[in-house]
């Protein structure tokens, strides 16, 4: 099972470097796991990028909806945020001192891990050097 963090399912709706390679991954892959933190990242993320000029509206608007496009087709399987989540959270911070490891992207983890997915796939360094060090296979975009 492959978890997939936010900063790298956007690659799929906005065009970045290494999006072409992620689409391909993304292709041969799916379904993925995510949690239902992303659609509030996802959405803050777009809404941040249009706000400084990056994407339109329009763009911001059509990635959203390839998201749930995606929901919908079930190429990408959303899990509930629980209170275990937090606290296994806590642990991997615990686990992964030396990294600068933010919130969301520890409660990925958890999440990840509690699932029982096996790999991650990110495009946050940060959090890529911590996914392996507590023993997913990494897939860096």
């Amino acid at each position: 099972m492959i978890y997939l963090d936010t900063s790298v399912l956007l690659k799929r709706y906005i065009m970045e470097p290494e999006s072409n390679a992620f689409e391909d991954f993304f292709a041969a892959n799916a379904p993925f796991h995510s949690s239902r933190l992303t659609l509030v990242e996802a959405r803050s993320a777009l809404a941040r990028r249009r706000r400084i000029g990056q994407i339109t509206r329009k763009l911001e608007s059509n990635a959203f909806e390839e998201l749930r496009t995606d929901l919908q087709d079930g190429a990408l399987v959303l899990h509930a945020l629980t209170d275990s989540h937090t606290t296994h959270a806590l642990d991997i911070l615990a686990k992964t001192p030396k990294i600068p490891l933010r919130t969301l992207d520890a409660l990925h983890l958890s999440i990840a891990q509690e699932i029982g997915a096996t790999k991650f796939a990110t495009s946050d360094r940060n959090q890529g050097e911590a996914a392996s060090l507590i023993g997913f296979e990494l897939f860096f975009f």
